[in-house]
């Protein structure tokens, strides 16, 4: 412990005397006897570094990862390649080591990345204003809830189930604290029931918010949706797929008054969930609502470009009472990994990249989909995630998959089916997918025969398939 610990006996001595009490023990006789525990702790003897090193490293080798499985992960959260450029300038230390700028106009290179980073997400979402970045996808769906309800000053939240659940838990825990009423709506062949959408507003909904591409895949009519929640007086929450943006219409283009979502897409690994970041987009009417910074661009007196940090609205400033919103950071590292991705790919290679992922999403499609015992969830146009559905015990088809190398999918919550969503990104060849689609079907195919045979669809999967 003395390796790790710099206080000796003699200083403890010191500063018990200085406090006038004998041991540390005497520290805890406020705490009652029967509640103290009267032995060491059961602990295993130390063990040096070295040894220390190599049963981390064993533990860790247990973990599977997105190298070293065939990955259809998604959800919000995808296995994009990161080209090398994206560490070589976020590792640089002017970018790796610096907090906030409490005096940002130093920072002119931060605050440029600020910049060109808010100008892409316009571009991207086809809305005149982005803050500079956010913790991630869900809590900048809640950021929006916070911001309806102060421009619209009512107080109730309509919801389609096509939002993903982590932001519909989100909303409902920021809601609660706000007060809000949170309605859900449900999914019509994988996108928003329009009917039951204009049903659920009333005369005081402040947003109604739904996902773009929806939870399940599905890409929502947001200019019919737009016409139905502005004639209510109320306001338009997207919660986008970044990736999509480069082949759908722009929020902006289909009367979306705020665009949100989950930053991971663009330049971040998996890194087990995370840190990400999040982007939030707003017509110019929202300026002083939205969350988080916003970088502005100026000149000196010398007339050179320079830029400032023309808004920020977090309480820690001189906005106090009057903040819109708690955030204390930017995630500006992970937003330099998103600008300097988009950057390197490009306007025409996000498009490019688009075209390719909904080329192989439909190659997938219709090889799942020709697999006896599995079923499309929905027939809507999809970008490059979709839902399938099975009579067999999802886990069971997960483990199957795991055993041929394959990260199947994410098992859908019950509300949409039994079943898994499928994301599709550039790294997911068409040999990736053959491989997928065989799992598949030795799976439900094993499934379906132990049904047959009396037996359960998990012993099915788990015993009859080697």
């Amino acid at each position: 412990m003395s390796g790790y610990t710099s206080t000796t006996d003699a200083d403890r001595a010191a500063m018990l005397a200085a406090i006038g009490v004998d041991s540390v023990e005497e520290l805890f006789d406020g705490v009652p006897a029967e509640v103290r525990m009267d032995r060491p702790l059961d602990l295993p003897d130390g063990l040096t570094e070295a040894e220390v090193y190599g049963r981390m490293r064993e533990l860790a080798s247990r973990n599977a990862d997105a190298e070293s499985e065939i990955c259809f992960l998604g959800a919000g959260m995808y296995d994009h390649y990161v080209p090398a450029i994206v560490d070589a300038i976020t590792s640089r230390s002017e970018f790796l080591t610096p907090y906030t700028p409490y005096q940002p106009e130093i920072s002119q290179g931060g605050l440029q990345v600020m910049f060109e980073f808010q100008t892409a997400m316009t571009e991207l979402t086809g809305l005149p204003l982005s803050s500079a970045g956010l913790y991630e996808g869900p809590s900048t769906v809640a950021a929006a809830a916070y911001l309806a309800i102060g421009a619209t000053k009512r107080r109730g939240l309509v919801v389609s189930q096509g939002l993903h659940p982590d932001s519909r838990e989100t909303v409902r825990t920021y809601a609660a604290g706000f007060p809000a009423d949170v309605t859900e709506v449900p999914l019509v062949d994988g996108v928003t029931d329009a009917d039951a959408l204009a049903a659920a507003i009333g005369e005081d909904t402040a947003a109604v918010f739904v996902q773009y591409p929806s939870f399940v895949g599905g890409v929502e009519d947001l200019e019919r949706l737009a016409a139905i929640v502005h004639d209510a007086g109320a306001l338009l929450v997207a919660s986008c797929d970044p990736i999509a943006l480069g082949i759908l219409r722009t929020p902006g283009e289909c009367g979306v008054d705020i665009a949100v979502g989950e930053g991971q897409p663009l330049g971040n690994r998996l890194d087990f969930g995370g840190p990400s970041f999040g982007f939030f987009c707003a017509t110019e009417e929202q300026i002083r609502r939205m969350p988080g910074r916003i970088a502005g661009e100026t000149t000196d007196v010398d007339g050179r470009r320079g830029f400032v940090l023309a808004l920020q609205t977090r309480e820690q400033h001189i906005r106090r009472e009057k903040a819109t919103h708690n955030i204390c950071t930017a995630q500006a590292l992970n937003a330099l990994g998103g600008i300097i991705y988009l950057s390197w790919l490009g306007a025409r290679g996000m498009v490019e990249l688009g075209e390719l992922l909904v080329r192989r999403t439909a190659y997938a499609k219709g090889r799942l989909a020709a697999i006896d015992g599995v079923e499309l969830l929905h027939d809507a146009p999809v970008v490059r995630e979709f839902a399938i559905t099975f009579d067999a015990d999802v886990e069971g088809v997960l483990e199957h998959c795991a055993s041929r190398g394959i990260a199947a999918g994410v098992p859908l919550d019950l509300e949409y089916g039994n079943g898994l969503l499928i994301a599709i990104t550039e790294q997911r060849t068409k040999e990736h997918i053959d491989l997928l689609a065989d799992a598949l079907a030795e799976a439900v195919g094993a499934a379906a025969a132990g049904n047959g045979a009396g037996g359960s669809a998990e012993a099915a999967v788990a015993g009859g398939v080697s």
